[in-house]
């Protein structure tokens, strides 16, 4: 494994009091792999990946837990050390994480001189390199990130994330912008330079079906905590989580004839006051009493992992959660 994150709790301090946005998150990146992290927006996602950075917000600090990279790890002095010569990091918006007021060219050699230790001549050289190898002609180096398509700042963000040949590339919604044409040819790009680098990569996305095109692991994320974690097709086909089975739900499937998305009624929890027990169990149609009290129950087959007390009744579960009255039983429950 290239990067293990273990039971790791990241706090936000605001003046209402302290929130826990992860909450002994557990995960790994087997290398040479592309892991999706996906889950509902505020679930803790872009959270634990700024974690894996150091670079969290001025009220945030990692409460617990344990970040592994390569065996080493990984504390607030390695982190410095790491960044962008062993992990990267390509932003949710390019255009903001582009300095406007220079050249592309101009901030691509800035990284390759300061981080990267390399003279003008040769990192001029290397971002020419860089923008042909993420699709860009080299003449565009020269131009102002203004003057740049969304998804050309996308590919120039990520020319600059590879600068330092990285062998983890954290990607933090990196299509979520832009059209599906142009989301297509990125997550196409990103394959591509995963297989040609042998990059291992960790996306992170709430859109499930990006991660079914172009991941080949899967972690759910549910209210800080991962509730589902495996194989993308193994999950996808036969998830055991009722979370992920209404998450599967609710974006369209071209292979059946089914026409309506059926939502999950709701909201995630205040994480200022988490609940005891599964948190998914306001909002879910199959929760049990015993779901609202003690630790949720945790089970792995074959590298599956489900955090649901009724994960021995999943094939069951699921043949119900097709069913649309289904989730209206989950929208009552939310509502009371």
């Amino acid at each position: 494994m290239i990067l293990e994150v273990d039971k790791l709790q990241i706090d936000y301090q605001a003046k209402d009091g302290v929130t826990r946005a992860v909450d002994g998150a557990s995960f790994v990146v087997p290398e040479g792999r592309i892991v999706g992290l996906v889950g509902e927006s505020g679930c803790g996602k872009t959270t634990a990946v700024r974690a894996i950075m150091g670079v969290l917000a001025e009220n945030g600090r990692r409460a617990g837990g344990r970040i592994v990279f390569k065996g080493q790890e990984v504390d607030a002095a390695t982190t410095k050390r790491l960044l962008w010569r062993d992990i990267a990091y390509v932003p949710q918006s390019a255009m903001s994480s582009l300095d406007p007021v220079y050249t592309v060219g101009a901030q691509i050699v800035e990284v390759l001189t300061k981080r990267g230790n390399a003279n003008r001549r040769d990192a001029r050289k290397r971002a020419a390199e860089l923008f042909d190898l993420v699709g860009l002609n080299e003449r565009r180096l020269a131009d102002y990130p203004h003057q740049f398509s969304g998804g050309m700042r996308q590919r120039a963000a990520i020319a600059m994330a590879l600068a330092l040949s990285p062998s983890l590339l954290l990607a933090d919604e990196p299509v979520t912008a832009l059209d599906v044409i142009v989301q297509r040819q990125i997550l196409d790009m990103l394959r591509d330079l995963q297989e040609r680098l042998h990059l291992s990569m960790v996306l992170v996305t709430h859109d499930i079906s990006v991660v079914a095109y172009l991941c080949d692991e899967v972690v759910v994320m549910y209210a800080g905590q991962v509730i589902e974690s495996g194989p993308v097709r193994e999950v996808l086909a036969r998830p055991r989580h009722p979370y992920t089975m209404g998450l599967r739900n609710a974006f369209p499937d071209l292979m059946t004839d089914a026409m309506e998305l059926v939502p999950i009624g709701g909201s995630p929890p205040d994480l200022r006051d988490a609940p005891p027990g599964c948190r998914f169990a306001p909002r879910c149609p199959f929760v049990l009493e015993t779901c609202t009290t003690g630790a949720d129950g945790h089970s792995l087959a074959n590298g599956h992992m489900s955090a649901c007390r009724r994960d021995g009744e999943a094939d069951l579960l699921r043949k119900e959660a097709l069913d649309p009255v289904t989730w209206q039983r989950s929208s009552s429950f939310a509502a009371s």
